[in-house]
């Protein structure tokens, strides 16, 4: 069924160039001229987590940003190395450094340590990570970016409470952290909110599949919970989550994608996406990175009123009026009258 179109967000399609690397990492470049080094050039890398660049998830969003960049913004060059295990990260950020960027992102919270380890060995080089706050520790050269996660988290929980049929709805995770939490407990509580707007009992099944690249595990989480009576499952799990969504196609159930629109994957069983739009901030900072605004020192939160999360315009296979429904709670999470919890502690709290 077609939806009449709200618009939220407007996300282009990119086409990711990937070229596979020998031995620890593989790497990438932009499709821009390879020629020698230019004094005007401006070069930003990033480096992943061991999801990698092919996720089908931020890390994958972050560098359809940085090639938006590129394009945009005459000079910029970017490129990227994979990390295929977390010994990569320290290796790969001295790689980028060597190489004469400007700019270095490191893509996920698991490379906190090892960003602020080369931060400080090399000052003269900025850095920015995605998915990590250091508060009131961030170093002058380093810049955290953050995301509201709960907020689109939230909307999706309370599709899939308004549409499941079965009343059992189920979450996998990647590896526990305060950020997969924002996830978690959003979902809930959209669950939750939508529950009780319709008087009924829905219960959430929870699951880690303690990686965020072994997708044959978030399938066999998956398929497990498809058996035991979840028709809904949403996943914030990078790779794993492919699994997730393999497990949907094949039991004709629902996933729920996150990160970006994932419906490409399986477009008769992805109900919808809680979208974080890595690119967005990416390119956004990139951008003011290379206009010599100093962004280091500091962190930018993204959320709903940036229009860097939010759930797809289009949605095949959610009823109209669901999704008109879960449109009017968007509108109150922006004006503040709702207020999705992003840990335990304010979900236990949610609602009193």
């Amino acid at each position: 069924m077609k939806k009449r179109l709200l618009s939220l967000l407007a996300v282009s399609a990119i086409t990711v160039t990937l070229f596979a690397g020998c031995g620890s990492s593989g790497s990438g470049t932009s499709t821009a001229d390879k020629g020698s080094s230019n004094a005007k050039e401006y070069q930003v890398a990033m480096v992943t987590d061991t999801g990698g660049v092919n996720d089908q998830s931020f890390n994958q969003s972050s560098w359809e940003g940085l090639q938006n960049f590129e394009k945009n913004n005459k000079g910029a060059k970017v490129s990227y190395l994979e990390s295929k295990q977390e010994s990569d990260y320290a290796t790969n950020l001295d790689k980028v450094v060597d190489s004469g960027n400007k700019l270095v992102w490191g893509i996920g919270f698991a490379m906190s340590d090892a960003i602020t380890k080369a931060a400080k060995s090399n000052p003269d080089v900025n850095y920015a990570i995605v998915d990590n706050s250091y508060g009131d520790d961030t170093p002058a050269n380093v810049t955290g970016v953050m995301f509201n996660a709960q907020e689109p988290s939230f909307i999706v929980g309370y599709i899939a409470a308004k549409t499941t049929k079965t009343g059992k709805v189920g979450f996998v995770g990647g590896i526990k952290s305060g950020i997969i939490d924002q996830f978690q407990y959003g979902y809930q509580a959209g669950v939750q909110y939508a529950a009780k707007e319709l008087g009924k009992d829905i219960t959430v099944d929870v699951q880690y599949a303690e990686s965020f690249s072994d997708a044959s595990k978030g399938k066999a989480i998956a398929n497990k919970m498809f058996s035991s009576g979840c028709d809904i499952v949403f996943h914030a799990a990078g790779g794993v989550g492919v699994g997730v969504i393999e497990a949907a196609k094949e039991a004709n159930k629902f996933a729920i994608g996150v990160d970006r629109d994932q419906a490409y994957l399986a477009p008769d069983n992805v109900l919808t996406s809680a979208l974080k739009l890595a690119n967005v901030a990416v390119e956004n900072l990139s951008k003011e990175a290379m206009s010599g605004n100093k962004i280091g020192g500091k962190t930018y939160t993204y959320g709903l009123k940036e229009n860097a999360v939010g759930i797809p315009t289009e949605n095949k296979n959610m009823d109209p009026e669901v999704y008109k429904a879960a449109m009017a709670v968007q509108d109150k999470i922006k004006n503040g009258e709702i207020v999705p919890p992003y840990n335990e502690d304010t979900f236990k709290s949610f609602g009193k």
